[in-house]
């Protein structure tokens, strides 16, 4: 598992005020799967919401995956995540779908650490 935290920026704070959930800069491998693209990429950051992934896939809006973002210890949040945004080549944000009440305990607790 490779987990590292970023300093946060100006640009960062004010996307962060049109979101539900605060986002932290925290650096996660996240597996993805879905019906035209399957790999591994990293976040950029993350919410209890959802969260940023760098990958070179291109991953149309709306596009339904599969995530699995393991914390380490068998600590793995595994939940359907829908693309809401794609930078083609770049990366995608996407929202969690119906995040179980153990995932979303997760990640609170992981992402309290920053």
């Amino acid at each position: 598992m490779r987990k590292v935290l970023v300093a946060q920026d100006d640009q960062f704070l004010r996307q962060g005020e049109r979101r539900a959930y605060d986002r932290s800069r925290l650096i996660l491998d996240v597996h993805f799967d879905g019906k035209d693209a399957t790999g591994v990429a990293s976040t950029k950051d993350i919410s209890v919401g959802g969260f940023y992934m760098n990958t070179q896939a291109r991953i149309p809006e709306g596009a339904v995956l599969s995530v699995r973002i393991p914390f380490g210890a068998g600590r793995d949040v595994v939940s359907n995540a829908v693309v809401v945004y794609s930078n083609p080549g770049l990366g995608v944000g996407v929202r969690f779908q119906e995040l179980t009440s153990e995932a979303k305990a997760i990640l609170q607790q992981e992402l309290s650490h920053d």
